[in-house]
């Protein structure tokens, strides 16, 4: 299992792609609805491996897994998103110069 240090460095780098994607709404809504279901996405996570395993790679996704069957991580990658997000619109907001 990852340490704690590895979870929240994963967690980081999991909302951070959501957001510069694009995808923070279809993601923090797939996360909240199946929060109370958190082991099944994280065998999710490993059922579909080969496919995401191109983006993060095989030792990632395994973490990945792993850390979307805690549903307190789920809701510290959902507030996380949120972060990033809120700071992107406050540095879009703010007028150039």
């Amino acid at each position: 299992m990852a340490t704690e240090r590895t979870a929240e460095q994963l967690l980081e780098q999991a909302a951070q792609t959501i957001v510069r994607r694009g995808l923070e709404v279809p993601a923090i809504l797939l996360l909240e609805m199946h929060k109370p279901l958190a082991n099944l996405i994280g065998h999710a996570v490993w059922v579909t491996m080969p496919v995401l395993a191109l983006f993060w790679g095989v030792a990632t996704v395994n973490e990945l897994g792993h850390l979307l069957s805690d549903p307190d991580r789920i809701e510290r990658l959902i507030q996380r998103i949120e972060e990033l997000v809120a700071q992107r619109d406050a540095q879009a907001a703010t007028p150039k110069e």
